[in-house]
């Protein structure tokens, strides 16, 4: 398949301004975003690739596996505000119609369970077929 092709799909039509945004974002990690990116990074874990605040469509996800297509979601205190948690699941939705399973954790999960989190990716990765 052409390079081009699999970069299309891979961002679902993102323009510069969501690659912008998500440059910023990626300079700009949480502390939660930093230590799973750790482990993601890697990809001895997990063994697939990850991309750090990848562009989806006028959405940035905090990590992204182009392969499962699968998104995970890294939310602070603010994503349990009425407002934010509507605004997510809108998101979380638009995303889900092109196809792409996110998961979602909090920073609490990742910096005090991450064995918790871990087998969660685990467990989604195997449930998914490749592309």
């Amino acid at each position: 398949m052409n390079k081009r092709v699999i970069e299309r799909n891979m961002f679902y039509g993102a323009k510069k301004n969501i690659f912008l945004r998500a440059f910023e974002l990626r300079n700009n990690m949480t502390v939660a975003e930093k230590v799973l990116w750790e482990e993601l990074k890697k990809k001895d874990i997990f063994k697939a690739r990850f991309k750090s605040q990848h562009p989806i469509d006028i959405f940035v996800v905090d990590f992204y596996c182009h392969k499962y297509r699968l998104a995970i979601e890294v939310d602070g205190e603010i994503h349990q505000t009425e407002e934010v948690s509507e605004y997510d699941g809108g998101r979380s939705h638009d995303i889900e119609k092109l196809g792409i399973k996110i998961l979602r954790f909090t920073n609490e999960e990742v910096i005090e369970n991450f064995e918790l989190v871990k087998q969660r990716i685990l467990i989604e990765i195997n449930s998914l077929s490749p592309l």
